[in-house]
């Protein structure tokens, strides 16, 4: 499901009188990104759904972000099996001292992740990245390959030392025990990156089991999947559901705009953030229950089928 679409089939009926006005450059908040001491804004342009418009289209939306004073740009090798970093390449080196971009691997083994890294800084045009990361880690299986013999960790280890990236993580979505696996086997990750959101509470939590053990390692916390796919949207606006994020104790949250109005419309609700108060997430939380679950994350674990287990389709992050 594209992100916003209806809003923005709506939006292009109105007069233009009453459009929201353009965002205005800078003012974006940033946070210090853990332990890394990196200063980043608070939402970031996340590069999963680049591939569904056009390059062109998508270089403009790259663009605005860094316009818009937007320095965080996460990527992956996997998306649009690689255009998504040509598409970044293709406008942040001129900008390359001001931006962090981060982009991921899939691979477990050692030799295929340092593929993947060359591969991902010549399509970025960057001969180092700011933050690489082990991206997707799902079953249980995939921390025993990243830290088996020969495993990914020591791809990520040596481009770290080597200064092909200056800080290393991982990513996932689909249940938060393997987040906590791969905390349990490493203690050197500078950041992690899991999907955070008002109905995450209810169903096989990242909030409640994994998201308080990376505040106490001092971790660089990325959110993802902010609009459930654009689920959520159907039943709370964007300003709630970025409001929700944000007033978590993550450092920034990831965003796939595929318009310059999505990225926009987001750039005015970071500017104008205020943290919400613990009564007010507590009701976005019991309003979001009621929708909770599989049907909404389906890129989670599926506890609630007969055979407790569903295929999932990858959604990025």
């Amino acid at each position: 499901m594209q992100r916003r679409v209806f809003v923005g089939a709506a939006l292009s009926g109105l007069a233009a009188s009453t459009r929201p006005a353009a965002a205005k450059a800078g003012d974006v908040p940033t946070r210090t990104f853990g332990k890394t001491g990196e200063k980043l804004t608070i939402i970031g342009q996340a590069g999963g759904r680049l591939d569904l418009v056009s390059f062109d289209e998508a270089k403009a939306v790259v663009r605005r972000a860094v316009e818009l004073g937007i320095n965080y740009f996460d990527n992956a090798r996997g998306y649009g099996n690689g255009r998504s970093e040509e598409i970044y390449g293709a406008v942040l080196p001129e900008f390359r001292k001001s931006v962090f971009i981060t982009t991921k691997s899939v691979k477990r083994m050692r030799k295929e992740a340092e593929e993947d890294l060359h591969a991902s800084l010549k399509a970025l045009k960057t001969d180092y990245l700011d933050l690489w990361q082990i991206h997707s880690v799902s079953e249980m299986e995939d921390p025993e390959k990243i830290f088996g013999p020969g495993g990914a960790i020591e791809a990520f280890e040596a481009a770290k030392k080597s200064g092909k990236c200056r800080f290393i993580g991982f990513t996932g979505h689909h249940d938060p025990q393997v987040h906590l696996e791969m905390l349990r086997r490493y203690d050197k990750y500078d950041t992690i990156l899991m999907p955070l959101h008002a109905a995450d509470p209810s169903y096989l939590s990242f909030e409640k089991q994994v998201l308080p053990v990376a505040v106490e390692r001092g971790l660089g916390i990325q959110g993802m999947k902010n609009f459930g796919n654009s689920k959520l949207l159907q039943a709370f606006s964007v300003k709630e559901c970025l409001s929700y994020v944000l007033s978590l104790p993550v450092h920034c949250t990831a965003i796939g705009c595929t318009t310059t109005g999505q990225l926009e419309d987001d750039v005015r609700v970071a500017q104008q953030f205020r943290p919400l108060e613990t009564a007010d997430m507590d009701k976005l939380r019991a309003r979001a229950k009621e929708i909770a679950g599989p049907g909404l994350e389906d890129w989670k674990r599926n506890v609630q089928s007969r055979a407790g287990v569903a295929r999932r389709q990858y959604m990025g992050g």
